[in-house]
C-alpha cells in the first residue's frame, strides 16, 4: 500500500505521569507510548498514572467501593459509542504490579505492558463481566501483546490478572 493510500495513524494526545517514581526509570514513557498505540483502535486523549499502595487504594475505594489497592484502574470519560476520540485515565499501582511480577515470574516491565494494553482496552468499551467478554478481551490482549514481542499472559491461567 502506497503511503497515500495507507490511513492515518491513531492520533494520540498521552500524559505519562509518576506520582510514586519508582519505575520512572524502569518503565519510559517511549515504551508506555508503544504499548498504549497498539492496543488503540481509535483516536485518544490517555493518562497514564503510577502511583503508591495508598492512593491506588483510596482510588479504588472511592471510586469502586473496594477497599484494597489493585493492579490498573481504568477511569474512561468517552461514554458516547460515536465518540471520535477516547479520553481516559489509567492508573497503575506500583506496589501491586512489582508483586504481581514477582509472583508470576514475570520482569515489570513485561507485566506493565500488558496492564497498560489492559487497560487501554478498558478505556475503549472493552471489559471482562462475562465468560464471552472476557474471552473477546483476552484474545486481543494476546495479540497485541505477541504482536511487541511479549509471551502469551493467559499462558498459565493461575497467573493472569485479577479481574477488576
Amino acid at each position: 500500500m502506497s503511503q497515500k493510500n495507507k490511513p492515518p495513524a491513531n492520533k494520540l494526545s498521552l500524559s505519562v505521569q509518576y506520582p510514586d517514581p519508582r519505575l520512572k526509570e524502569i518503565i519510559l514513557r517511549p515504551q508506555v507510548r508503544r504499548w498504549v498505540k497498539a492496543a488503540l483502535l481509535a483516536p485518544a486523549e490517555l493518562t497514564i498514572r503510577f502511583v503508591d499502595v495508598e492512593e491506588g487504594r483510596t482510588l479504588n475505594r472511592d471510586y469502586r467501593g473496594k477497599d484494597y489497592a489493585t493492579n490498573v484502574l481504568t477511569f474512561a470519560y468517552t461514554e458516547d459509542e460515536d465518540a471520535e476520540t477516547t479520553e481516559a485515565d489509567i492508573v497503575l499501582c506500583t506496589d501491586v504490579l512489582q508483586r504481581e511480577a514477582a509472583e508470576q515470574n514475570k520482569s515489570v516491565e513485561e507485566h506493565t505492558a500488558h496492564l497498560v494494553v489492559h487497560g487501554v482496552l478498558h478505556a475503549q468499551g472493552y471489559d471482562h463481566e462475562n465468560d464471552e467478554e472476557a474471552t473477546e478481551m483476552e484474545n486481543l490482549e494476546i495479540e497485541i501483546l505477541t504482536a511487541l514481542g511479549w509471551p502469551n499472559p493467559y499462558a498459565d491461567e493461575d497467573t493472569g490478572i485479577a479481574l477488576l
